[in-house]
């Protein structure tokens, strides 16, 4: 079997030499400028412990970074591969505080294999996973379903960034086409029958209204990017020089959906394998879930700045340490 290589990327809110580089181009508004998209709980060494228990067949680890590292990380680890944003991201769209930028130009990583998975630094591997929880012969495993844009007023950059995706997904695939010359993709035994229910219902409608992506690690094909960066460029290369979110933006869920469409992928309920959760006050069925290993991956998503965050931080990182106590050989 080929390699997989994992991807993380990682910010320390709380650098000094970051936050002055940041606030020097920041924009006067901000459009993802929220505190608790920084704020550190604590959990990156629990990433780690969780990646060498539960998924030791990993290729590399390539940690993406502004270039702050923590301080008890082992960079001598011969699996961990630390790449700063200078390392693969053209200049002229440096220094970026745009997520967005960061991910698009993940094929350009020197050395990272075709198949990989990206992991945002909230999800955590629970329990042991196998190589095909993401890839089959070579092709990602993922679920293709509809579900249309929603204009959340709470978070627009994402309404917006969902839209663009549809938009440039339009140009390429008919949707009515596509199911025709698909329809095992769109109706595979195993789906959840929320989404059959989904997908039959928007065959009613000729053009994409969007699609339900699941909130977990991303299964990769570096070519992907390759192709799309072919077709869009100067779209890619136009947004790139945004240096904070924007509503222009579009970002890996482009790369994951155009995998979809193309039928480049292996139909299968990734989220038999996946717990989403909104940190909050009561956080007892995350913790349960991280304690009792209810699934081989946790995405903890930290969009509340009304919590108490301390008291949060710590019962979430008690739950943790009950499940992986042993510091890992990424740790110093």
């Amino acid at each position: 079997m080929s390699a997989i290589d994992f991807v993380i990327t990682w910010v320390d809110g709380d650098d000094p030499a970051w936050q002055r580089e940041k606030a020097r181009y920041s924009p006067a508004r901000d459009a993802d400028a929220r505190p608790e998209r920084y704020r550190d709980w604590g959990l990156l060494p629990y990433w780690f412990r969780g990646v060498e228990k539960f998924a030791p067949w990993a290729g590399k680890i390539y940690f993406v970074t502004w270039g702050h590292l923590p301080g008890w990380l082992n960079t001598e680890h011969p699996k961990l591969r630390v790449v700063n944003h200078r390392d693969y991201i053209p200049e002229e769209y440096l220094p970026t505080f745009n997520s967005r930028v960061i991910e698009m130009h993940f094929h350009r990583i020197r050395d990272l294999s075709e198949n990989f998975v990206y992991f945002n630094d909230d999800m955590f591997l629970t329990a042991p996973t196998a190589p095909e929880d993401y890839f089959m012969d070579g092709k990602p495993c993922d679920l293709l379903a509809f579900q249309p844009v929603v204009a959340n007023p709470a978070n627009p950059s994402m309404s917006h960034e969902f839209l663009n995706i549809s938009l440039m997904l339009s140009k390429y695939f008919d949707k009515r086409q596509n199911v025709r010359w698909h329809p095992g993709n769109y109706f595979h035994i195993g789906y959840p029958p929320l989404y059959f229910f989904y997908n039959l219902l928007e065959l009613g409608f000729p053009l994409y209204t969007g699609f339900y992506t699941p909130h977990g690690p991303f299964p990769f094909c570096k070519s992907t990017f390759e192709t799309i960066w072919q077709k869009e460029g100067d779209y890619l290369s136009e947004f790139s020089t945004h240096r904070f979110r924007s509503n222009e933006d579009v970002g890996p869920y482009l790369v994951r959906e155009w995998q979809k469409l193309s039928g480049e992928f292996h139909p299968k309920n990734v989220l038999r394998t996946l717990r989403y959760f909104n940190v909050s006050d009561d956080n007892q069925e995350l913790c349960r879930t991280i304690e009792k290993q209810k699934a081989k991956c946790v995405c903890i998503n930290d969009a509340n700045h009304a919590i108490d965050f301390a008291a949060a931080k710590a019962e979430i990182r008690q739950s943790f340490e009950k499940l992986l106590p042993d510091k890992s050989a990424f740790e110093r």
